[in-house]
């Protein structure tokens, strides 16, 4: 198993000779970054209710301790709330990071609506990377739906843009799924799951088999769950215990709703995706097998 799991604070976990001693690495290559937003939700170790200035200096100072963990290259994908972007982007620029895309994640269910403001819609991931180009980026190409008045189809599908409205959200009721981790009661563990195919792309557009990924704020191990499978070496830490023990279960335990190989196919237009992809000896399925690559 490639993945490693740290149970506790990562602003202290993130200290740089802490990091290297608990972790057994001295630099990263890829962080993903998705924090608690401070929405006052009910967490077991957390105080999601801090002031304004204390969690953004915060964000602020985990940034640049990531910032000094990654590699030359490195990338970082921050996910927040759409009205949190300015302070995201202050976060990234004064901790040394360099913005290269503001990813527009569009919701597939109903907007929020609003009493005095458009409804709303869809989250952002800064895209930022240490130094002006990434180390590492794969320009992947998908064929999603055409919209409504295209008039020809795509011979090769189309290269990954900013806008993506193509993932679906692990949102209650139905569309949550077999992929949301559920109590005895049918009850999610977790309300703020990520999904496998957010994670999929974000880490096969930055990283390369072998890479070393980060989660800062670990929550169900999706990042490093997606990460084995490709290959990458994974780190998760994590302050809440209970959280801890859901990781490595579903990291020993493979459900078949976290395969990433049913994804394979979305991909198929992309150059050496085999490469990119890279391998997964627990997978008794190889998405290669019996799929055509279009190159």
């Amino acid at each position: 198993m490639n993945a490693v799991v740290l149970h506790g604070s990562c602003s202290s976990l993130l200290e740089k000779q802490v990091f290297k001693q608990h972790a057994g690495l001295a630099e990263v290559d890829f962080t993903f970054l998705d924090p608690p937003f401070n929405q006052d939700k009910a967490y077991n170790e957390w105080d999601d209710n801090l002031p304004q200035a204390v969690y953004w200096g915060w964000m602020g100072d985990t940034c640049a301790k990531i910032y000094e963990l990654t590699s030359s290259g490195g990338a970082i994908y921050f996910m927040q709330r759409e009205k949190n972007t300015e302070f995201v982007l202050r976060c990234l620029r004064e901790s040394g990071w360099t913005l290269q895309n503001l990813i527009i994640w569009k919701k597939k269910t109903s907007a929020v609506p609003g009493m005095t403001r458009f409804g709303k819609h869809y989250q952002i991931i800064a895209f930022a990377t240490k130094g002006k180009r990434p180390r590492v980026f794969h320009r992947l190409r998908i064929n999603p739906p055409l919209p409504p008045g295209y008039k020809h189809e795509r011979e090769r599908g189309m290269f990954v843009t900013d806008v993506w409205d193509d993932i679906r959200e692990l949102t209650s009721g139905y569309f949550a799924g077999d992929e949301a981790l559920r109590d005895p009661a049918g009850d999610r563990l977790h309300k703020q799951q990520s999904p496998i195919q957010l994670l999929l792309r974000i880490i096969l557009s930055s990283t390369s088999p072998s890479d070393v990924v980060l989660d800062p704020f670990a929550g169900t191990g999706t990042t490093l769950v997606v990460s084995e499978q490709l290959g990458r070496k994974s780190i998760g830490l994590e302050i809440d215990k209970i959280n801890v023990e859901l990781i490595q279960k579903r990291l020993a335990e493979r459900r078949e709703a976290d395969r990433i190989s049913r994804f394979f196919k979305d991909y198929v237009y992309t150059p050496d995706l085999k490469a990119i992809w890279g391998t997964d000896r627990k997978d008794e399925f190889c998405p290669t097998d019996n799929l055509t690559l279009v190159n």
